[in-house]
């Protein structure tokens, strides 16, 4: 499933991770299973306690009630996750980010009849897959998606860097760094090449040089690229 990114009223991109179409078909199973085990215990339960079997209406009540609320109750007090949702890490926001309200978590419940429930998944799979933004139809009326919080790290985005085998390190005074000043290290390092401003490379090489208390042998941009590839040689080889 592709990201989307809005805008919110106070001008901040937001870049939302959409939860995939398998990771919520997978969350629905899981769920179902939930719903199941509830249901066999409470007859267990309930059969333990001999209550009276003919009483239909308190055991509709306990039985089918809360099966019937579900997703409606789970999401609501549980920061738009049910069991599913949460073993496959995604919950349900609002397009903008933010904690849906109790009245979206209740049109998007009352659509999974249409949505799910009378067409076993059909309609929600295709507007899922069709919307451009992971939303079922109770979504697109409730203003809500599901994300996924599972952290997807780019190589760029990672400390390491490819060196060869018979890779000779100049500097071991880059052991000074910790791995999260390397990565920004790194990050402003590959911005500042990507776009040629040779002034943030100048700066952060004085900075860097001055942190190690070394002088470069080398063009900033060549010290730059040293030093992080020096602190991956150290480190993969403590």
């Amino acid at each position: 499933m592709d990201n989307f990114q809005i805008e919110t009223a106070q001008n901040v991109s937001i870049q939302q991770n959409v939860a995939g179409i398998g990771e919520r078909i997978l969350a629905f199973l899981i769920d179902i299973l939930v719903d199941i085990a509830y249901l066999i215990i409470m007859v267990f339960i309930l059969a333990a306690l001999d209550i009276d079997s003919g009483d239909e209406w308190a055991f509709g009540l306990i039985l089918g009630l809360p099966p019937f609320l579900y997703h409606l109750l789970w999401e609501t007090f549980w920061d738009g996750k049910s069991p599913g949702k949460a073993a496959m890490k995604i919950r349900v926001v609002k397009l903008d980010g933010s904690k849906p309200a109790f009245s979206n978590y209740l049109i998007r419940w009352l659509l999974r009849l249409l949505d799910i429930s009378l067409v076993t998944g059909g309609v929600a799979v295709v507007s899922i897959l069709f919307s451009g933004k992971g939303q079922r139809l109770g979504d697109m009326a409730a203003g809500t998606t599901v994300i996924s919080e599972k952290q997807k790290v780019k190589f760029h985005q990672t400390i390491l860097v490819n060196i060869p085998d018979d890779y000779v390190p100049a500097y071991p005074q880059v052991t000074v760094f910790s791995d999260a000043e390397i990565r920004k290290i790194k990050t402003i390092y590959s911005d500042a090449k990507r776009y040629a401003n040779h002034n943030v490379i100048l700066e952060l090489s004085n900075k860097v040089s001055t942190l190690m208390e070394v002088t470069p042998q080398e063009k900033p941009l060549q010290f730059v690229a040293k030093v992080i590839a020096d602190y991956n040689y150290y480190t993969q080889r403590l």
